[in-house]
């Protein structure tokens, strides 16, 4: 991957979250372990490189942790280099549910998975779509975010209003 997308990714996305680190597998756990507020859950990380193994964050919560969680952990399936936005897919471990309950959102986003702009998304998202529908497993479902939620329907700019307050993007560079 370029470190050119990478970089424009991260100047993109740090216009709209409060945060965008770039790391080394290496120093995954002790930056996630500087980023979390537990407690804290998250799904499944399908990447290669890190894991939520051996860390604070619950990857199997319950209803009530999901509802009581101040953090959730999630991996991005793409991310958009032009917007700095992030896709979350809908996977068996609750991704959606855990980067909206939570106040704050942590997203882990292999450098690999960041592509140059929206026409490049859409043929990925395309092609899995098409994946799922084909094997019959889910991932046709993806929620595309560029930083908190906000809207200014009733007056005043409010942030997290369906979704989270604070969303920290953290970027594996292998």
């Amino acid at each position: 991957m370029s470190t050119d997308i990478v970089a424009q990714f991260a100047d993109s996305a740090l216009e709209s979250v409060d945060s965008c680190t770039r790391i080394t597998p290496d120093e995954f756990e002790s930056t996630l372990s500087d980023l979390v507020i537990e407690p804290a859950v998250g799904a499944p990380l399908p990447s290669e490189s890190v894991s939520l193994d051996g860390t604070v964050v619950d990857t199997e919560p319950s209803v009530e942790a999901l509802g009581s969680a101040e953090t959730g952990v999630t991996q991005a399936g793409t991310a958009i280099a032009e917007y700095g936005s992030i896709t979350v897919e809908s996977r068996p471990g609750g991704d959606e549910l855990v980067s909206l309950y939570p106040p704050r959102h942590i997203v882990v986003v292999d450098a690999s998975d960041i592509v140059p702009d929206t026409k490049a998304a859409f043929e990925r998202f395309e092609t899995a779509v098409r994946d799922a529908r084909e094997n019959d497993t889910p991932g046709a479902s993806r929620v595309l975010a560029t930083g908190s939620s906000a809207t200014a329907d009733m007056g005043e700019l409010v942030y997290g209003v369906h979704g989270p307050k604070e969303v920290h993007i953290v970027v594996i560079e292998s």
